[in-house]
């Protein structure tokens, strides 16, 4: 009685399928892609050495109805004619004519640190800016 009992458990078997999923394959798989993304991640976080090109570029036309945000050398930011350097995040977030339009041009001196002029563009960006553009002199090619 136990050899009958034995033999349909075994014919269910042979003739049903398998009932459980050989994940070896996967497994191998997902470690040799953690193997992949572990040597390739560092690479991509390392910075490559550009040389930006230098361009000739025609003057923009002036338009003195966009708003203006100046950044002097020695860092003293402007809104329009108004020093805004202390508050520059709280005078741009309640400005309400960049509200509406949601577009600002900043103007930078060349002798400003990168940091300061990120510092302003970071707060125009938390003020609701949507559109940023930089005003600068072109290059003169003798």
């Amino acid at each position: 009685m136990g050899a009958s009992a034995g033999g349909v458990a075994g014919r269910s078997r042979r003739m049903g399928g398998m009932n459980e999923i050989n994940v070896t394959p996967l497994i191998d798989v997902m470690l040799v892609l953690l193997v992949i993304f572990m040597v390739t991640a560092p690479l991509l976080t390392t910075g490559v050495e550009v040389d930006l090109p230098k361009a000739k570029s025609g003057p923009m036309v002036a338009d003195d109805t966009k708003l203006l945000i100046i950044v002097t050398a020695d860092e003293h930011v402007y809104l329009g004619k108004d020093e805004i350097t202390g508050a520059i995040e709280d005078r741009l977030t309640n400005n309400a004519r960049l509200k509406e339009e949601k577009e600002v041009y900043i103007q930078a001196d060349e002798g400003v640190k990168y940091g300061a002029v990120l510092r302003v563009m970071a707060a125009a960006r938390t003020a609701g800016v949507e559109k940023l553009g930089m005003i600068t002199d072109p290059l003169e090619v003798k």
